[in-house]
């Protein structure tokens, strides 16, 4: 099969040929069709996150189709449309793993062992992944695969934040950055009936921002709290200084959502936290069912991810526009089939 290679630190992508892996017991063998490169994807190869040695076969927004189960596999079959999302199994071992917490990030982020498609383990930038049946969602009827495949990062991270948030109807949502999360926040927040304001220093993103459903676009966070501020900020941003700012514009009572991680240090207002009872909120993958949820709003059209599309022989191509953030939004690796 063909597999995209990082050979090395910040070296260029490589399309190499590798065997066809075997389903085990609990595995399904997926023939994929897409996987969109995500933020992590670009940290792993330029070695900011480490979780084994180079080269890596990374990917972990990859969605095809079933082609074989292995032994004592029950929940999918041969044809069945599945996404990939990167947290495929838990070891069931550890004194976290006892507690029986469901699939998420905060059980990549505190099991003993846990397998990440893409990250620890091989992902899904190839033609083929073996995966276990647990770490498979099944897609929507009618949702493309090149339009799937983005959703199963940034936009189930977008949505499980939103859920956490747990707004009132028709509240104020403040998104800090409009890039691959950004974009999606804003349409998400449009879709479930919130007042959207886009938080953005970048002008030439302003109409782009009112095209994708907001309704108010700011600069900062002074001119958030001129037009009645927010009750909920999304961030978004590789930027944390950015969300703090625009916690000037934040209600009293409102929440703020992490869903961004920025390099810079995240330096809260300790004064105005505590006089306005604000709530700083860590959230990503909250559970699979954010996701098959955030896969049923995509297929109903409210909402539609931007990407450009490489084919696979293109990846390194997908990978320098990406990490050069030429890319609005989601560049989507292909793998010459049909949707």
């Amino acid at each position: 099969m063909k597999a995209v290679i990082v050979p090395e630190v910040k070296a260029a992508w490589e399309l190499h040929e590798r065997p066809v892996p075997e389903p085990g017991p609990k595995e399904v063998l997926v023939r994929i069709h897409a996987c969109a490169i995500c933020g992590t994807d670009l940290w792993l190869a330029h070695g900011v996150l480490s979780f084994r040695e180079f080269p890596l076969l990374m990917g972990h927004e990859g969605v095809g189709e079933v082609v074989a189960v292995g032994a004592g596999v029950t929940e999918r079959k041969v044809g069945d449309r599945v996404g990939m999302p990167m947290m495929q199994k838990r070891c069931g071992a550890c004194a976290f793993c006892r507690e029986e917490h469901p699939n998420s990030f905060v059980t990549a982020g505190n099991c003993a062992n846990p397998t990440l498609t893409g990250v620890n383990v091989d992902g899904a930038f190839a033609e083929y992944l073996a995966t276990d049946v647990g770490g498979t969602v099944l897609l929507p009827d009618g949702l493309s695969y090149e339009d799937a495949a983005p959703t199963l990062c940034a936009g189930y991270t977008v949505w499980a934040g939103i859920r956490r948030a747990d707004a009132r109807p028709g509240a104020r949502v403040a998104v800090v950055g409009l890039g691959g999360i950004g974009h999606f926040a804003v349409q998400f927040a449009k879709a479930v009936g919130y007042h959207v304001i886009v938080v953005t220093r970048t002008p030439d993103k302003h109409e782009l921002a009112r095209e994708l459903g907001a309704d108010d676009v700011v600069a900062d966070g002074a001119a958030l709290e001129e037009i009645g501020g927010a009750d909920v900020i999304l961030h978004t941003s590789s930027s944390h200084a950015a969300v703090i700012d625009a916690m000037t514009g934040l209600r009293p009572w409102g929440k703020v959502v992490l869903m961004g991680i920025g390099l810079d240090d995240l330096a809260i207002p300790a004064l105005s936290l505590t006089t306005h009872s604000h709530q700083i909120i860590g959230s990503a993958h909250n559970g699979l069912e954010y996701l098959s949820e955030a896969l049923d709003i995509v297929a109903s059209g409210r909402v539609k991810p931007m990407t450009e599309l490489f084919a696979v022989e293109q990846a390194n191509d997908a990978y320098e526009k990406a990490a050069a953030g030429e890319v609005r939004f989601k560049a989507v690796v292909t793998f010459g089939l049909d949707s």
